[in-house]
């Protein structure tokens, strides 16, 4: 299965009453941001053959590089998965 950055600018809507914001990053990337103002992880829009999904990704200060979360089907789902999984 390949898969390609999705090129959209559109942010993506959170349909859940979670206190977190999203705050554009690049093409096809936003920031997760708490109500502390403090970056909990990234969102990112990815293409798929079935439609777009959402890969949830944290950066990881000892490698200093981004690890990949997992992939959802909804923005709110790969939102949670930054929230939980702190």
């Amino acid at each position: 299965m390949t898969l390609l950055a999705a090129h959209t600018s559109t942010t993506p809507q959170l349909h859940r009453a979670a206190p977190l914001r999203l705050a554009g990053a690049g093409p096809a990337l936003w920031r997760v941001v708490d109500p502390g103002g403090r970056v909990i992880g990234h969102l990112q829009s990815v293409a798929h053959a079935q439609g777009v999904r959402y890969r949830a990704r944290r950066f990881h200060a000892a490698s200093r590089t981004f690890r990949d979360l997992g992939d959802f089907w909804s923005a709110d789902d790969a939102v949670d998965c930054l929230r939980f999984a702190r």
